[in-house]
């Protein structure tokens, strides 16, 4: 599914700002049929979660309405018409007045409605969204819903973090031709100082079968380096300029097909030249040992949750420079595609998540104390479930396929991958995702319980990526305990598996503003510490490719005793406001550069 762009052949007109708003329990019975009431309002993109005082509205389990009413172009007379979402969280049927014209289920992927003949160029219809919030065993991410003794229902989830819900990024209305680019795909090389870019092209509309296609590689200077002609070929661009973490540099694949010689649609794919590769224990960029520095992230904001904002975007990637970090994991779900524009166009790698999360029934027993049924029973995450997530993972692999910035895909955060069950569930995944995508490395961030004994999975993937808390939640308080067991851990992987390892999550909850001169929990001092034991041990460890600290900021999270107004591992506060921790990862990680400690550097 390609992203919408204004080309010589197409146009967007952007549908975010204000729309009316109703939950499904104050809404008539047929909301879509008429003007939504009481006038309550809400921003796109945004989740309205935090947005109203209203108790009712942000505790909401079940659907609300969105609408407003949308012109559509008098110029596009003779055009196809698309209304696209970049994502509605989790669940939304879409109305053009009273017809509904699209479902889709999964909140972080997007999904279009084909409008040509629906509505009129220079007429104007009403648009309304049903969203629903909620969460079930078949769904990616997993919940629970149940009925409380009012009557209402109640949301149940396994996930640290908050379930806000709307329409968090952007909506477009957009034209093209009836003859036009469908998608591309492009896979990129090298041979010496020459740049391949193998292309697949799909048309569609009125004339696909009979319609050419001509292809131009375009460089950043607006020049043409390369061309050719088909739907499927491999151009070369001779002293080519690699894109390069911390150094980007973007071509575009323009693409034009022609019926009877004459151009009858245009739209341009940037791409960067990368290859990316495991070897033996090291993740190779371009043919050169690359580190990871940096975090695990979250799309979390005050007031607007998990609505895209470009304020935020910029700041955060300002941020994340001055702390020196190379990359970011986007946990635990895709992020916005305005996300990865921004990492391609400014050198930042991505490893590129999808929604499944919380697929791990022994964290809720060790939450409990109760004791869980197995995870990948067909009751709870079994065949149904892995169907659901196997269609996450095809739209997230089809939307993020022609970005340089993503590096690996990773199926799965925290999954029972101890359990039985889990091969079954996970080798059919990691089979598609290889057929889907070949040119990227596999992973999956490991939980506590998994360990080097007893993981059924780790084989099946190209790189290991833990998530550990030694430290916060074992020997609390304990670093130098703590220090022990992560290495002992840490190289039983190395030794099991003997592939790269990673660590995708270490932290410790922060409140800024204690301090302590002991090693107090939750002080700034302890956090620093925490961090600087860690380091030592990575540092130990030759096979060792990467640390993403948990987290780059403070996030909201649902109620819990354990959490006090959210989860307080960033580095950063929910504000963007650094703790010393940020400082201590600066010295570090800017003196790394990319590379592993103690790897000697080119020059």
């Amino acid at each position: 599914m390609l992203s919408p762009r204004t080309t010589p052949t197409r146009d967007v007109v952007g549908l975010d700002g204000l729309w009316r708003f109703a939950l499904d329990t104050r809404a008539a019975t047929a909301p879509w049929a008429s003007r939504l009431a009481p006038p309550l309002e809400v921003p796109v993109p945004a989740s309205y979660n935090d947005l109203f005082v209203d108790p009712e509205i942000r505790d909401h389990v079940g659907v609300v309405w969105y609408q407003r009413d949308v012109r559509v172009p008098r110029g596009w007379t003779g055009e196809r018409v698309i209304l696209r979402f970049g994502s509605v969280t989790h669940a939304a049927q879409v109305y053009v007045d009273q017809r509904l014209v699209a479902e889709h289920t999964g909140g972080y992927t997007p999904f279009e409605a084909d409008l040509t003949g629906v509505v009129e160029p220079g007429h104007e219809f009403r648009l309304t969204v049903g969203v629903d919030n909620r969460l079930t065993n078949t769904t990616i991410p997993p919940g629970s819903v149940t009925t409380g003794p009012d009557g209402r229902e109640r949301q149940s989830y396994l996930h640290d973090f908050y379930n806000y819900a709307g329409i968090a990024r952007p909506v477009r209305l957009y034209s093209t031709p009836k003859t036009f680019v469908e998608d591309v795909t492009v896979v990129t090389g090298r041979d010496g100082t020459t740049g391949t870019v193998a292309y697949r092209v799909e048309i569609a509309g009125d004339h696909a079968d009979t319609a050419t296609v001509r292809v131009r590689a375009i460089d950043e200077a607006g020049r043409t380096v390369a061309e050719g002609r088909g739907t499927e070929g491999v151009l070369q661009i001779t002293d080519v300029t690699l894109w390069q973490p911390g150094a980007a540099y973007l071509y575009d694949l323009l693409v034009e097909p022609e019926v009877d010689g004459v151009p009858v649609d245009s739209y341009s794919q940037s791409f960067g030249v990368r290859t990316v590769e495991v070897r033996g224990t090291e993740f190779l960029i371009n043919g050169e040992p690359f580190y990871f520095t940096g975090f695990g992230k979250h799309e979390d904001t005050p007031v607007r949750g998990k609505g895209h904002d470009d304020a935020y975007l910029v700041h955060d990637f300002q941020l994340m420079d001055w702390t020196g970090a190379n990359s970011f994991r986007t946990s635990h779900y895709p992020y916005a595609e305005e996300v990865l524009d921004f990492a391609d166009r400014h050198g930042i790698v991505v490893i590129d998540e999808t929604a499944a999360v919380g697929l791990n029934l022994g964290v809720q027993g060790g939450l409990t104390g109760v004791p869980p049924t197995p995870t990948f029973a067909p009751e709870n995450f079994g065949g149904t479930t892995r169907d659901v997530h196997a269609q996450h993972l095809r739209e997230l692999i089809e939307r993020d396929k022609n970005h340089p910035s993503v590096v690996m895909w990773c199926l799965a955060n925290e999954p029972a991958s101890n359990e039985d069950g889990a091969r079954e569930y996970f080798e059919p995944l990691v089979e598609l995702a290889r057929k889907l995508d070949p040119t990227r490395p596999l992973t999956y961030a490991a939980v506590m319980f998994a360990t080097p004994q007893n993981d059924q999975i780790g084989d099946l993937f190209d790189v290991l990526s833990i998530n550990r808390y030694y430290g916060w939640y074992i020997f609390t308080g304990d670093l130098a305990t703590a220090e022990g067991y992560l290495e002992q851990d840490l190289r039983g992987w190395v030794q099991r598996f003997g592939k790269p390892v990673m660590m995708s999550e270490y932290g410790a909850d922060t409140q800024p503003g204690l301090h302590s001169v002991w090693d107090a929990p939750w002080s700034e001092e302890y956090q620093s510490d925490f961090l600087a034991m860690y380091h030592r041990v990575f540092d130990r460890i030759p096979e060792f490719i990467g640390e993403h600290v948990w987290n780059f900021a403070d996030f909201q999270t649902t109620h819990g005793i354990h959490r006090v107004d959210g989860n307080k591992k960033g580095v950063f506060t929910r504000d963007r406001k650094p703790k010393s921790a940020a400082f201590a990862l600066r010295r570090r990680w800017h003196g790394l550069g990319g590379h592993k400690p103690g790897e000697a550097t080119a020059g």
